[in-house]
């Protein structure tokens, strides 16, 4: 994969990425000395983007078809998740935003915390004196 410099890039604008890509799926950019970022045609993006969904569904299906899943409730899924990290990770969880880390570990499970689903009750509208209906 060849290299553009974001000094290349800002002096020669557009033209320098078409370049390379004239002659390969992807370049790479470098900042500094270091490389950062990777550009690419879209067609190509949603090649790659396609092969890792369809990787996904592969994977997926392996799944499924060596019994590795579990037919439940969301609740009970949110107790099952909230019981695995209380009992492994006692002391090491993180909280980031809507999802939480386990401290050392690569997965990252969604949190959900439950909302009031109440509604506020209406007001009832105050009558100013003097007011027409």
């Amino acid at each position: 994969m060849s290299q553009l410099t974001a000094n290349d890039l800002k002096t020669r604008g557009v033209a320098a990425i078409e370049s390379l890509l004239a002659t390969q799926p992807e370049a790479m950019i470098s900042v500094r000395g270091k490389e950062r970022y990777v550009v690419m045609e879209v067609a190509q993006y949603h090649y790659l983007r396609e092969c890792e969904l369809d990787a996904a569904l592969a994977q997926s299906q392996a799944d499924l078809a060596g019994g590795r899943f579990v037919v439940e409730s969301a609740q009970a899924h949110m107790d099952r998740m909230d019981a695995l990290l209380a009992a492994d990770n006692v002391g090491n969880v993180v909280n980031k935003g809507n999802a939480v880390s386990l401290v050392g570990a690569s997965t990252r499970v969604p949190v959900s915390k439950p909302t009031n689903t109440k509604l506020p009750a209406k007001k009832a509208a105050a009558k100013k004196p003097g007011a027409k209906k």
